[in-house]
């Protein structure tokens, strides 16, 4: 099956053209966008919200709709599935995660989950039965965008959640974890385990969420690798005290020792040079009042590049600039590390793979890393896994103005379409 079999199916086939499939790629998109959108632009979906709530029940009508078997974990990851006649089958997983950043943009996430239920609908209806399972799992969170944890559905999958932390952690609005996962109807026991033992490879299609393919005029993007990632929050804490009265020399003004981190980490990592970037994205400071000096003032700190050991370095010299940063101005600073993900390699079979496809299709392709983070990097660990990307417009994401064009859309679910074709029907083996 190549890009022809869906221009021109044969006889007995389901008659999907790529018109068509762009058309549906493209409603789909903005069918599942209204699912949490925002006020203020884009689309909010956040883990255990009334707006994921209401996601992942739209979705599981969708998959119950195109013909799939659903069912859903006890963390909330919801999957669609054709099964095998073979009960001993295992299974060929593809997905993404259905959470969204706040006001973040249509494309991530989503279309992975869109692509992969296009294409189990088309294969179904073409080919019936396959050998192995396979499945699309609409993966309960990724972005770590409400509570201080990342890929909860993924290590759940894997086995390698966080649970024994779960019951200290809050949101923003000091609701915890676990209160509300079970108002959500997770957690409970109600579904069935979500640690799997049944897959056998995991396939990730997504936005690129850089500027690589589309500047460089090119459809597909074969991951090799994704980066490492550390995640820290830094908290200083000095004395608050009035503005106007107490003489610089004598403050002890958190805020400005946090700058002063924060400028000496940015320099260290200009000095580093890419591949190699840190980011602060979120600052929170106490009192926050205009005519008193800060007491408390707390930083994240995301820091990334595909070396384990030079992503290690790093961070012990940004940990190292805040502490001299604090002794100088004399704060007291605390550092919590909430994420350490190593670099990951992407399976070197399915690479080629996907490779063969490209060329078979025609379609212009690049082996490239990604600078993101994504599920595929948890499940990489535990199965053959591959990340496919298609261009994003002007790189931009994690926004409302994030963008994929419907015909770069459909070439990754046609490109999808044939890999889980070979998984799943052809190959009498998964090595």
């Amino acid at each position: 099956m190549n890009i022809a079999d869906l221009q021109q199916p044969k006889e007995g086939d389901a008659r999907m053209n790529i018109a068509d499939l762009q058309q549906q790629a493209e409603e789909m998109v903005e069918w599942l966008a209204a699912y949490g959108a925002d006020p203020e632009g884009g689309v909010t979906r956040l883990l255990y919200t009334s707006s994921w709530i209401e996601a992942q029940q739209a979705m599981d009508r969708k998959m119950r709709a195109m013909g799939l078997d659903t069912y859903y974990d006890d963390a909330g990851n919801l999957f669609g599935r054709i099964a095998s006649e073979d009960p001993e089958a295992g299974t060929i997983l593809t997905g993404s995660h259905v959470d969204t950043v706040k006001c973040g943009g249509k494309y991530d996430g989503a279309f992975g989950i869109i692509a992969g239920l296009l294409a189990l609908r088309y294969l179904k209806e073409t080919y019936g039965p396959p050998k192995r399972n396979i499945e699309v799992v609409s993966l309960c969170e990724e972005e770590g965008s409400r509570f201080p944890l990342t890929f909860w559905g993924s290590t759940n999958i894997t086995g390698t959640a966080p649970t024994d932390h779960i019951a200290q952690i809050r949101d923003s609005e000091g609701i915890p974890f676990v209160e509300a996962m079970n108002k959500a109807g997770f957690g409970l026991g109600h579904y069935r385990s979500p640690l799997r033992k049944d897959i056998l490879s995991f396939i990730e299609l997504h936005i690129e969420q850089g500027a690589i393919l589309e500047r460089e005029q090119t459809t597909i993007g074969i991951v090799e690798q994704i980066v490492g990632q550390k995640r820290l929050t830094i908290e200083c804490s000095g004395e608050a005290n009035h503005a106007g009265t107490t003489p610089m020399g004598w403050r002890k003004d958190a805020l400005r020792g946090a700058s002063q981190m924060i400028v000496a980490i940015m320099e260290a990592a200009d000095r580093r040079g890419a591949p190699l970037v840190a980011t602060v994205g979120k600052i929170e400071v106490e009192p926050n009042v205009s005519n008193v000096i800060p007491d408390k003032a707390a930083f994240t700190l995301d820091i990334r590049h595909p070396q384990g050991d030079v992503l290690d370095a790093f961070c012990e010299e940004a940990v190292a600039i805040c502490f001299a940063a604090a002794q100088d101005r004399g704060l007291q600073v605390k550092v919590n590390q909430h994420l350490d993900v190593r670099p990951v390699g992407m399976d070197a079979s399915l690479l080629r793979s996907i490779e063969t496809i490209c060329q078979a299709q025609g379609l212009p392709y690049r082996l490239m890393p990604s600078g993101a983070g994504h599920d595929a990097q948890i499940m990489a660990a535990h199965y053959p896994t591959s990340l496919i990307f298609v261009p994003s417009h002007r790189g931009i994401s994690h926004n409302p103005a994030e963008y994929t064009s419907k015909e770069d859309l459909a070439a990754g679910v046609q490109v999808l379409i044939r890999l889980l074709y070979e998984l799943g029907y052809e190959k009498e083996t998964i090595s």
